[in-house]
This record gives C-alpha cells, sequence and structure tokens, in this order.
C-alpha cells in the first residue's frame, strides 16, 4: 500500500480540474457542515423577534413599537398652524396596503401623515403630545395641502381626536 501524501502530486498533475473540484467540494461542504455542528435546535431571541415580524407583516398586523424618544432638539426649524385629524390603518382610509406607510415603514405610534414635509421630517405638537417626536412618513390626499394627519391604532381614538387646528414644531435635518 502506497503513502497517500506519495499520490497527492500525481493526481494534482493527471487531472487539476479534479484538483480543483475536490477543493469547490471542500469548501461547500465546510459551509454546509459549520451550521449544522451549531446549536440550530434554540434559535436566537433576535430570530424568534424577527419570525415575529415576518409574521406580524404578512397578517397586516401592528406591532408595538415601543417608547418613542423625547425631544432633545436644538430648537425648531419653524413653528406652523395647521389643521390636525387622525387616521386608522382601515381601506376606507388608505390604498390597498393599510399598514404600510408612504416611506415603505410600518404604521406604529409616531406616525405623521403630510403633504407639505419631506419624508422624515421631524415634528413634535406641544400643545397636545409634550415633547413627544412624530415622523413624517405617510402622505395624505392631494387635497390636503396645509394639514397633518396622526396615525392612530383604535378607530375610536381617531374619532375622539376629530379634528382641530394645531400649532407644530418642525426640526429638520436632525
Amino acid at each position: 500500500m502506497t503513502n497517500l501524501f506519495t499520490q497527492i502530486p500525481s493526481i494534482i498533475k493527471r487531472s487539476p480540474v479534479e484538483c480543483f473540484a475536490i477543493a469547490v467540494l471542500f469548501v461547500v461542504l465546510s459551509y454546509v457542515i459549520v451550521p449544522l455542528t451549531a446549536d440550530a435546535t434554540s434559535p436566537s431571541d433576535s430570530e424568534d423577534r424577527e419570525a415575529a415580524l415576518v409574521v406580524a407583516a404578512m397578517q397586516n398586523q401592528t406591532v408595538p413599537f415601543g417608547q418613542l424618544p423625547k425631544a432633545k432638539l436644538s430648537g425648531p426649524y419653524y413653528v406652523k398652524t395647521v389643521v390636525a385629524s387622525a387616521y386608522n390603518s382601515v381601506p376606507g382610509q388608505t390604498d390597498s396596503t393599510p399598514f404600510i406607510t408612504a416611506s415603505g415603514t410600518h404604521v406604529r405610534h409616531g406616525v405623521l401623515a403630510a403633504n407639505f414635509l419631506p419624508i422624515g421630517t421631524q415634528v413634535t405638537i406641544p400643545d397636545i403630545y409634550g415633547d413627544e417626536i412624530f415622523v413624517v412618513e405617510d402622505r395624505m390626499n392631494a387635497r390636503y395641502t396645509n394639514n397633518i394627519d396622526i396615525w392612530m391604532e383604535s378607530i375610536a381614538d381617531a374619532k375622539q381626536f376629530g379634528r382641530r387646528t394645531v400649532k407644530i414644531y418642525v426640526y429638520t435635518g436632525v
């Protein structure tokens, strides 16, 4: 029986394609075997949360966003008086994707719809919400030019909010 190490040079000399195929096979197997040796029976918390978010998105459900950051902004770019109303994720008030904003994010507390402000603009409404920050992530019907629409999960809360004139503080470049 000959030594394996003495046969390797002859294999390389005879068939470089076979050597390349073997090398590729080793690389592929290393990518297959390494994940199998990891503890695949207990997924991490981040994988569980990601799976839950995917399922919620597929079912068009809202997910609690948590506490929004309090305003620590250096000062408003400008102050404007507008008409404020509230909206919900129901087909009569939205398009065919009621839980997706115009910017592509999921609706949640803190989402604001406005046509006169760029997407991503931060706004506070101190008379109603104190120093809570809202972010413009959605759009309204084109006929509403000087209005804002605050997303609310509950239809009852939106009806209770109604329509009112409010002073908003607009922050840009934050």
